[in-house]
């Protein structure tokens, strides 16, 4: 990706700045340069580019620096500031509602990768435990309903639209009644609850002026940039993304993490297996499908900070590992029956309530038969999977005090490490680094 050759632009420049053994005016110059060079050839505005040279320039003050201070650091901090700067406008993400229709409707340019934007956004929300459905208005373009029901189809999702209807309000209207009958969570197509616009990478800085016509004309909310993998020019899209107003974000971790220190641990009585051997774990799974169905159970996925980087806590039995969480019972709430498993895990012996606040659903994982593995997705030969679980990210209290049964360790692993050691984390632990960062 050219995103990527600019990350390692800037990091050589950074790194450079490590390897110098007296840290002044120079050696600040010439890391400025760099970066500045890096960014003005992946076509960022020079104006931007500028204004990011002075901020740090700005802060950064030799003279006045106290003895014994780690200057390094300092730069360090104050040129991440100012990139994160470029590209985070401060604004928190739009969410979807629980228990009411969401219409998010995307706007573009022919050629922008609205269509196929569309399907990877309901496909998001699909694993993320939404019914989606998608309606295509583009009366316009030839191919363009082809086009979409070829990638709905191959996505599963629910799709409408019409070879001769030509009036796209009416098509709206019309999808949007089909799926309400059938309680898809979509409601007027003429009143919106998101506006997005999609825009591709490679029309650089024209983005700007592209951006302010179609805000005039209708209340875009959010930017979706494609093909960001062939183009350097997406750079100054991602530099420029505030300025639709006010409503645009980025979002990383839709929760607050907060540091492992904050966080005080003590032991409870051990909790053991409900079965006393494998056989006997098999013949209740299978007692219990054929009485209530497909099992469910949810897992939390709680994120700390250690480090200056983020942790997942894993509870460890032996060589094993696995998320707090466990089996609901027939007919639970998910929500409400992890916020059980939670407590009855890690809450406290005393009575007193941690507060567990869940967030996004974020993974969805099927196994076909009562032993593993685990599928992030139903294969296509399995009609009838016999477990769906689903994993929550969980909200933490600032301060509380986690209760660990005496059989299991709570460890805090980072999530760089969780890729890269499948074998010991298993599928679902070691994939939250990949789903973290959507």
């Amino acid at each position: 990706m050219v995103l990527a050759e600019l990350g390692r632009k800037i990091t050589s420049a950074l790194r450079s700045l490590g390897n110098a053994t007296i840290i002044n005016e120079d050696v600040l110059n010439s890391l400025l340069k760099e970066i500045c060079t890096a960014l003005i050839e992946s076509d960022v505005n020079i104006r931007l580019v500028k204004q990011l040279r002075e901020n740090v320039r700005a802060v950064i003050d030799f003279d006045e620096m106290a003895a014994g201070l780690n200057k390094r650091k300092i730069i360090q901090s104050a040129v991440f500031k100012e990139l994160v700067r470029l590209i985070d406008p401060q604004v928190k993400a739009w969410q979807p509602t629980r228990g009411s229709s969401n219409v998010i409707m995307l706007v573009g340019l022919q050629g922008s990768g609205k269509t196929t934007t569309a399907t990877k956004l309901a496909y998001f929300y699909q694993r993320k435990g939404w019914k989606t459905c998608m309606i295509c208005a583009d009366t316009f373009r030839a191919g363009a309903f082809d086009q979409l029901k070829q990638n709905a189809t191959k996505a599963r999702i629910p799709f409408y639209g019409s070879y001769t209807e030509t009036d796209p309000v009416v098509i709206a209207r019309d999808g949007v009644r089909k799926f309400e009958d059938e309680s898809f969570e979509v409601s007027n197509a003429i009143e919106p609850d998101q506006v997005i616009y999609v825009m591709d990478a490679s029309i650089g800085q024209a983005c700007e002026a592209q951006a302010s016509a179609f805000k005039s004309k209708v209340d875009v909310s959010s930017v979706i940039v494609t093909k960001l993998d062939g183009h350097a020019k997406g750079t100054p899209l991602m530099c420029r993304i505030g300025d639709l107003g006010g409503h645009t974000s980025i979002s990383v971790f839709p929760i607050d993490r907060y540091p492992l220190k904050s966080y005080s641990f003590g032991t409870k009585d051990p909790n053991y297996e409900r079965d006393r051997s494998v056989p006997a774990r098999f013949q209740r799974l299978q007692e219990d499908f054929e009485k209530y169905g497909m099992r469910r159970s949810v897992e939390g996925v709680l994120l700390v900070h250690e480090h200056n980087l983020p942790h997942v806590l894993l509870l460890q039995l032996g060589t094993f590992f696995k998320l707090p969480g466990g089996e609901l019972h027939p007919g639970e709430e998910e929500l409400e029956g992890l916020k059980r498993l939670l407590s009855e895990m890690l809450g406290r012996t005393d009575g007193v309530p941690v507060g567990w606040i869940p967030e996004d659903c974020i993974g969805n994982w099927w196994r076909p038969n009562f032993e593993p593995p685990r599928y992030p997705y139903v294969p296509a030969h399995v009609t009838k999977p016999k477990e769906h679980t689903r994993l929550f990210l969980i909200q933490l209290p600032e301060k509380t005090f986690f209760a660990v049964p005496s059989n299991y360790k709570l460890v805090a692993a980072p999530l760089f490490e969780l890729f890269d050691n499948a074998r010991a984390y298993g599928p679902i632990i070691s994939s939250l680094p990949q789903v973290l960062s959507r």
